[in-house]
């Protein structure tokens, strides 16, 4: 399991990291939020929207509609599980629908998702160090998730060596 640690100093350097990921991802893979309200989940994805090249201004929480899909070069599906206690086996089969398919998935409070979070899949983990910083830990889980480090390592080698 590979991991990298970054402080951000800025909701701007936030989408700047995570545009440059999405430039990476490709169909299938899920991108597994994890943080306290506040944390910049959201700001994560619009810059992971950015890198798909979804429109700018599109992305919003989608708190009371669950998830919302953004169009790109990839289908982007931005889940929002704040109002879930865990995953209900009401919403289980819709919830399995957008994770591993022909998009990409961008999990906030993916901790919800128990066990149909995918075993291939990258961890970010934000947490408030300051007014506008964060701390984001990034954590590949399975071959899939490592390749997503490493290409985003590769894209930005400011970011160190830090695997």
């Amino acid at each position: 399991m590979k991991r990298l640690q970054i402080l951000s100093r800025s909701p701007a350097e936030t989408r700047a990291l995570a545009g440059r990921l999405g430039a990476h991802l490709a169909p299938g893979d899920t991108i597994a939020l994890r943080g306290e309200l506040g944390a910049g989940k959201t700001e994560f994805v619009r810059g992971l929207a950015q890198g798909l090249g979804v429109p700018e201004g599109e992305v919003a929480s989608p708190s009371f509609a669950l998830a919302h899909e953004h169009q790109g070069r990839l289908t982007l599906v931005h889940l929002d599980l704040y109002r879930l206690s865990e995953a209900s086996a009401e919403v289980l089969p819709d919830l399995e629908d957008y994770l591993g398919g022909p998009q990409v998935a961008a999990v906030e409070w993916a901790e919800r998702l128990g066990n149909l979070l995918p075993p291939e899949h990258l961890e970010v983990r934000l947490e408030i160090t300051g007014a506008q910083e964060r701390r984001i830990s990034l954590t590949g889980h399975g071959s899939r998730g490592e390749e997503l480090l490493e290409a985003l390592v590769a894209a930005a080698p400011e970011l160190g060596p830090g695997l």
